[in-house]
C-alpha cells in the first residue's frame, strides 16, 4: 500500500487531494495546524475510500515544530512513498516566526525544505518515491535577493508571496539533480487560479476582487487537488524528475528558476536559516 503525506491537508486543494487520494486506496498522513480542522479533514477522508489516515499536528513556518513532525513521521511509519508540500499561506503585512523569518517565505518554503531535508534518508529507502511541491505561477515574477530574503525593505504581499513560490522550483531542481538515480523524483506544479481562502490574508481592498474572481474565473478545489495527485500516484509522470507543471502538462518555468547557480545557493541559505549543518 503506498503511503503518502500531505501537509496543509485540512482545506482547498490540499483536502481534495486527500479525498482523491484515498479514493485510490491510499495510506494517508495529513499535517495541518489545527487539531479539530484535522479530524474534520480525517473523517472525510476516510469516507472517501482509506481507512488508514493518521493526523499530525503542524505549523509549518515554526521550525521546532517540524522538527517534531519529522520524529513523528519515523515514529508512525517506516516508509513514505509520495510526500507531498502543499502547505502555503500569504500575509497582508510582514510578520516574523518565532525564529525571526518573514512568515510567508518560512511556511511556503522553509518549513517544507527543512521536512525534506529530514526525511530524505526515509524516502530513498522506499525508492520508487515521489516528492512534490506545490508552487505557482505567480514564481515568473519572483526575485531572489539573498541579501534581504525576508523582505525588510519594500514588503509587499505578492512580492514575498512569488519569492517563496520561486523558491519551491528552485529548490526542485535542485533537489531533482541531487537526487538523480535514486529512485526519488521531485517535481512542483502550479494548481491553477483556485478558489480556495489562501488570500483571505490579502489587503481589505482586494478581497471583493478577489470575491468575484473565484466566482467567475477561479477553478474548483477539487480541480487544483487533481493536479497534485497526478503528479503524487499518476503513472504518466512515473520517473519524470525536475520538472514544473501547469494543467498537468511540463512547462518552462521562469528564467530566474533555470539558475542553477541560484538554486544551490538557495539550498545553501536554506540550510544555514533553517539550521542544518
Amino acid at each position: 500500500m503506498t503511503t503518502i503525506l500531505i501537509t496543509g491537508a485540512t482545506a482547498g486543494i490540499g483536502l481534495e487531494s486527500a479525498r482523491q487520494l484515498a479514493a485510490q486506496g491510499h495510506r494517508l498522513l495529513l499535517v495541518g495546524r489545527s487539531p479539530a480542522k484535522l479530524e474534520s479533514a480525517a473523517a472525510a477522508v476516510r469516507q472517501a475510500g482509506s481507512q488508514q489516515v493518521d493526523t499530525l499536528t503542524c505549523d509549518l513556518s515554526d521550525l521546532a515544530a517540524v522538527r517534531r513532525l519529522a520524529e513523528q513521521v519515523r515514529g508512525t511509519v517506516d516508509h513514505l512513498d509520495v510526500l507531498v508540500n502543499n502547505a502555503g499561506t500569504v500575509f497582508d503585512k510582514r510578520t516574523l516566526t518565532p525564529e525571526g523569518h518573514e512568515a510567508t517565505f518560512a511556511t511556503n518554503h522553509l518549513g517544507g525544505f527543512l521536512l525534506t531535508e529530514l526525511l530524505l534518508d526515509l524516502m530513498i529507502a522506499s525508492a520508487p518515491s515521489r516528492i512534490v511541491f506545490t508552487s505557482s505561477t505567480g514564481h515568473y515574477q519572483g526575485t531572489m535577493d539573498f541579501d534581504d530574503l525576508g523582505y525588510e525593505r519594500g514588503y509587499s504581499i505578492m512580492k514575498a508571496y512569488s519569492r517563496s513560490k520561486l523558491a519551491n522550483v528552485l529548490y526542485t531542481r535542485d533537489l531533482a539533480d541531487r537526487l538523480a538515480g535514486s529512485g526519488v523524483t521531485v517535481n512542483c506544479l502550479h494548481p491553477g487560479a483556485v478558489a480556495t481562502d489562501i488570500w483571505d490574508g490579502a489587503p481589505w481592498f482586494a478581497r471583493p476582487v478577489l470575491a468575484v474572481a473565484k466566482r467567475i474565473s477561479m477553478i474548483s478545489p477539487a480541480e487544483g487537488g487533481a493536479r497534485i495527485t497526478h503528479l503524487a500516484t499518476s503513472p504518466d509522470v512515473e520517473g519524470a524528475t525536475g520538472g514544473y507543471y501547469d494543467d498537468d502538462r511540463l512547462r518552462t518555468p521562469s528564467e530566474l528558476a533555470q539558475d542553477a547557480a541560484i538554486g544551490r545557493r538557495l539550498v545553501e541559505v536554506s540550510r544555514e536559516l533553517v539550521g542544518l549543518a
